[in-house]
């Protein structure tokens, strides 16, 4: 069943624009010009996901967010906000109500489709999870329940910690995420495998956040004492993640996704099919997107370039068969729309 998102602003223009880009994605798009008229809408409606205008006339962005968390069918849907504004005063507030993230106007339609399928994706991990805990008994399911809302809580809040320490990289765990993903479904992993791909994806680097940020955003080549500190982030990051018992996977990939197949990598020096398959994939991914995003000391490479030193370290730094499917992605990706904006 196509994903059901409801548009809510007072422009046409942008309604017009906004459900031309998710209707090109097969996503099901309802159009209201008002805050009032979204309330009438989730009376009888249910979507998956609202992406709600800030300033509009009458009834704003905010007071509509807060009376649609008192009705049933819109206490628990996710919202982006859309918004021209740059203060982080206005994202602050949203996020205070429960946005669950926020969109800049115009939009860019790759930027758009991206964050909507990433709330998506998130969202139906904690109804998953959710699910599962509820096949327990009474007294377990309370209990678990508690736990898999905070973990949820704990992985998002990490991401975003993750991605604030790197000015030149926000957005990094997100594409990681979707490439890993993307990886495990073209390889044949089950449903319930890819989503434990995208949270390692998401977490591979949370061990940075031990990292100070004048290393990471160190404009120049690092010391060799800096580098040796850059080095600790994925045993930092095991020691984080291995404590979330109700996902003890998530370890892995933040471990040992800078091990090398030809065994040159760290922090352990695992060779081949020693490595993890989980960490083998997030490394590709990892890479991929490491070499066409901006960073503090170099430009991105061109697609063409990226593409080729996955060819090149095939067998030495990355695992073949993950780097031939993240290849073959590349090669779908003709227009580059994937790429770090």
């Amino acid at each position: 069943m196509a994903d059901w998102i409801a548009v809510v602003d007072d422009d046409t223009l942008n309604l017009k624009s906004a459900s031309h880009i998710l209707a090109q994605r097969q996503m099901r798009v309802s159009t209201l010009k008002s805050g009032e008229a979204l309330l009438d809408f989730l009376e009888y409606n249910k979507p998956d996901l609202v992406l709600l205008d800030i300033h509009m006339p009458a009834m704003d962005g905010f007071e509509a967010l807060v009376h649609m968390r008192e009705m049933e069918n819109g206490k628990d849907v996710p919202v982006i906000f859309l918004t021209a504004d740059e203060d982080t005063a206005t994202e602050t507030q949203g996020l205070d109500l429960g946005a669950m993230d926020f969109i800049k106007k115009p939009f860019v339609p790759e930027v758009l489709v991206a964050r909507v399928l990433h709330t998506i994706e998130l969202t139906r991990l904690e109804q998953n999870l959710a699910q599962e805990v509820e096949k327990k008994t009474a007294e377990i399911v309370f209990e678990q329940k508690k736990n898999a809302r905070l973990s949820m809580q704990i992985v998002r809040s990490l991401t975003l910690a993750i991605d604030a320490k790197d000015t030149y990289t926000n957005g990094h765990s997100i594409r990681v995420a979707f490439y890993a993903k993307e990886i495990s479904r073209r390889f044949g992993y089950d449903a319930g495998k890819q989503s434990d791909m995208y949270m390692m994806g998401l977490l591979h680097d949370v061990g940075k956040i031990g990292i100070p940020d004048s290393i990471i955003n160190k404009p120049g080549k690092l010391t060799g004492e800096e580098y040796d500190i850059i080095k600790t982030h994925p045993e930092m990051g095991e020691k984080i993640l291995k404590n979330i018992d109700e996902m003890p996977a998530l370890a892995t990939g933040a471990k040992w996704h800078h091990e090398r197949i030809d065994g040159n990598g760290y922090p352990d020096g695992l060779k081949g099919e020693q490595i993890p398959e989980e960490a083998r994939i997030i490394s590709v991914a990892d890479a991929y997107d490491a070499m066409t995003s901006h960073r503090s000391y170099r430009e991105p490479l061109t697609q063409a370039k990226a593409r080729q030193e996955l060819v090149d370290c095939m067998g030495t730094q990355f695992d073949e068969t993950f780097a031939k499917i993240m290849i073959s992605i590349i090669d779908e990706d003709t227009e580059f729309k994937l790429r770090e904006k």
